[in-house]
């Protein structure tokens, strides 16, 4: 590593230079540079952690997990051709970096050609266009590489929409089981799928019993070494010096010496996770995959999302792990075609929807939504137990599941009306699993429906009675669910009549959201204005809830 800030050094002419991503960390770029002549740079800049601001535990598990990744190319590459800045060298942002890497090459070899930049298409738009930016200024030629570790073929998404007025995630997941033949059988010389239906969808959202989750796995730790412990010995320094700002709860360096750290920072450690729920949670996943339980953040998930999104693992090998479960190991189909399902058909559509709508998606604020995000949402102090138990366990760990996301958190956040950029700066900010290329679509479209209904056909909206449903939140809360109105009336029931209220055009003639519009209208005037006065309340005390 540089020893000094962006103190590069050759010993040779560069022919390529291959930029290496922190969400980058697989083959597929090394494998197009040869080390006798070209070389590697992966940069740790600050603006990755600024803006938005991230979370210690997320720029903790990105840095560890670059650091462990150049550690490894080592044994291969020449140490000179291998140039990492750390991010206690304070590089602001790729095109600094890659400038001083371009400026000290051209002082050392002026007569030689600048090399040629190699990268992998990269997972936020906004990047590639700072680096496209970067290059074009300076007159680099650039080669962008399709990315390899996804399952669509390069074009086939927006081939696949092109002509489609609302293309939906389960018509593009039957292409892709079809193309790979994932969960397919041939029966009378037609690929069908496994077990006669193409999603177990319904067999997926069973809530726990009063007793609560049974038998739920121990998490397995991982012992703090000394790549991990030098990064946060480095964004300690940082923030103590105001260098840098961090969100979430301080990870303190001698509680993980003591008990280890819960995310995967190699491949050694991603491919055990995944093993450690092939074989302990698969099976309880797919029932209990929307449940909730207080203080159980980890229940019967994969925790396999960053390493995916890191590409520490292979979408490939994940699902063919669990398919190889239910077929050899005993797994029931619905969860594993649950699980399925979220890495062929979700990760896929929503990858392909983010680059079809690149340029879009930050603009759109489909609801007019106005609202800042309130300050509990960096503290998880509110009496909204619900919110408390989502936002504390991000705050905590990076890390919330796909219900905690879209019907705790991001209920709140579309029922009481909050910027849909602010919202979603916070999701990529401080879930260890955030690129944007996932977080964009999810957060705008699917969780807020700022886009007006390109993710999904509808804004998923629901009373404190569904989160009541799917776990014991409401239990230990000082709010009623069934109560929308009155001192004791959940903040979410009220929010959501007064958001039906709000929202007649959208609701009154939709197919499946119509109901609730009659049902607002079905209430008495007495019930609509104390509803509306609530809401008004909250609206003006929301800090104090």
């Amino acid at each position: 590593m540089s020893e000094s800030n962006y103190a590069f050094r050759f010993n040779r002419p560069v022919k390529k230079l291959g930029l290496i991503l922190g969400d980058q960390l697989n083959q597929q770029l090394v494998s197009q540079l040869d080390p006798a002549q070209d070389a590697i740079i992966m940069l740790e800049v600050l603006s990755e952690s600024t803006k938005p601001t991230s979370s210690w535990q997320r720029t903790t598990l990105f840095l560890s997990a670059m650091r462990h990744f150049a550690s490894d190319l080592q044994t291969v590459w020449l140490k000179e051709s291998l140039h990492y800045v750390s991010i206690s060298q304070r590089c602001l942002d790729f095109a600094e970096g890659l400038q001083a890497f371009y400026q000290a090459h051209q002082q050392a070899f002026p007569e030689a050609d600048l090399p040629q930049l190699l990268c992998v298409l990269t997972g936020d738009y906004s990047t590639k266009q700072s680096i496209d930016g970067f290059a074009q200024a300076r007159g680099i030629s650039i080669e962008w590489l399709a990315d390899n570790h996804f399952m669509s073929e390069p074009g086939q998404f927006q081939k696949w929409l092109s002509g489609r007025k609302q293309p939906r995630m389960e018509y593009y997941y039957r292409v892709l089981r079809q193309q790979s033949g994932y969960l397919m059988n041939q029966v009378d010389g037609k690929l069908q799928p496994a077990g006669g239906q193409w999603n177990y969808d319904k067999e997926n959202r069973k809530s726990f019993a009063k007793t609560g989750p049974e038998n739920v796995p121990k998490v397995r730790y991982f012992e703090l070494d000394a790549l991990t412990q030098q990064v946060l010995e480095e964004l300690s320094e940082l923030v103590e010096q105001g260098q840098l700002s961090l969100a979430g709860e301080v990870i303190k360096l001698e509680t993980l010496k003591k008990e280890g750290w819960f995310w995967p920072v190699t491949r050694a450690q991603a491919l055990f996770v995944l093993e450690d729920f092939i074989e302990h949670r698969l099976a309880q996943f797919g029932d209990y995959q929307d449940a909730m339980w207080q203080d159980q953040p980890w229940l019967f998930h994969s925790r396999i999302s960053a390493a995916l999104n890191l590409k520490l693992l292979d979408p490939r090998e994940v699902i063919e792990a669990a398919i190889d479960a239910y077929e050899n190991r005993g797994a029931p189909l619905n969860a594993v075609e649950g699980f399925v399902r979220q890495i062929l058909g979700w990760r896929e559509y929503i990858r392909g929807l983010y680059w079809s709508y690149r340029e879009d998606w930050l603009e759109t604020n489909h609801l007019r939504a106005h609202r800042d995000l309130p300050s509990f949402f960096w503290t998880g102090k509110t009496q909204m137990n619900c919110q408390s138990q989502a936002i504390s366990q991000v705050l905590q760990t990076g890390y919330g599941h796909h219900i905690q996301r879209l019907m705790v958190t991001g209920l709140f956040s579309l029922l009481y009306g909050v910027k849909p950029q602010q919202i979603h700066e916070w999701y990529l900010g401080l879930f260890v699993d955030a690129v944007a290329w996932v977080e964009v679509p999810n957060t705008i479209g699917m969780s807020q429906y700022a886009d007006g209904g390109i993710v999904g056909s509808k804004p998923y909206i629901a009373s404190g009675a569904y989160i009541q449903k799917m776990s014991n939140y409401c239990q230990k809360c000082v709010y009623n669910p069934k109560l929308p109105a009155g001192e004791k009336a959940c903040p979410i029931s009220t929010l959501y009549w007064d958001f039906i209220a709000r929202h007649q055009s959208l609701l009154e003639g939709h197919p499946r959201l119509g109901m609730q519009w009659r049902n607002w209208q079905n209430k008495t005037d007495e019930q609509q204005v104390a509803i509306q006065n609530r809401a008004q309340w909250l609206f003006e005390n929301i800090e104090v809830v």
